[in-house]
């Protein structure tokens, strides 16, 4: 299935001992998924060490990797199950925290943005980021895999170990929250 995907292919060759695909695939990726953990974890200390976390194991299980799927998948699985490691460990799984908006700026290049924050500018970014923040963790990851991962509904099964039906149920309800929140922030 990922055979045909170039990153599955830069990553077969990391494995093979190919430093330099490494390094594209570090460079194709670190911003969206920097991001995902950033607005997974919500806690702009963690995020760092989350996101080291994830390329020491993507360094870690090269190779083991196999092209089953999208290496896109592989990897923001490899991020969820990061990111779900640090909630056990802080204990925190349902505590919310606001997002700190300058350290998000401040540790994600400004070069590499995504879809999502070209949305969370001004007053509605600030409402829909207040609103993200309200969601389920759940249903935040699925979001966040779709729109920062572009990540399919299989995908995001794949990434989260839940089946297709329920990614989409999740991704449903995340949308559905979203809208709601907007509609009820919304200024008269």
């Amino acid at each position: 299935m990922g055979e045909g995907d170039a990153d599955a292919q830069l990553m077969l060759r990391y494995a093979a001992g190919d430093a330099r695909a490494f390094d594209a695939l570090y460079a194709t990726h670190r911003g969206a998924l920097w991001r995902f953990i950033r607005r997974s974890v919500q806690d702009a200390a963690a995020t760092d060490d989350v996101f080291q976390e994830c390329w020491s194991r993507v360094i870690t299980h090269r190779e083991s990797y196999r092209p089953e799927a999208r290496f896109a998948t592989w990897l923001y699985r490899i991020a969820h199950n990061c990111c779900m490691d640090h909630w056990r460990r802080s204990g925190r799984r349902n505590k919310r925290e606001a997002a700190d908006d300058d350290a998000i700026e401040a540790a994600a290049d400004e070069s590499v943005t995504g879809p999502l924050d070209a949305v969370l500018e001004g007053e509605s970014g600030e409402r829909l980021a207040a609103a993200l923040e309200q969601l389920p963790q759940e249903q935040r990851a699925a979001f966040l895999l779709y729109v920062e991962g572009g990540l399919s509904v299989t995908e995001i099964g794949q990434a989260t170990g839940v089946n297709p039906e329920t990614a989409k149920s999740r991704l449903r309800y995340a949308v559905a929250r979203l809208k709601q929140a907007l509609a009820e922030a919304a200024p008269e």
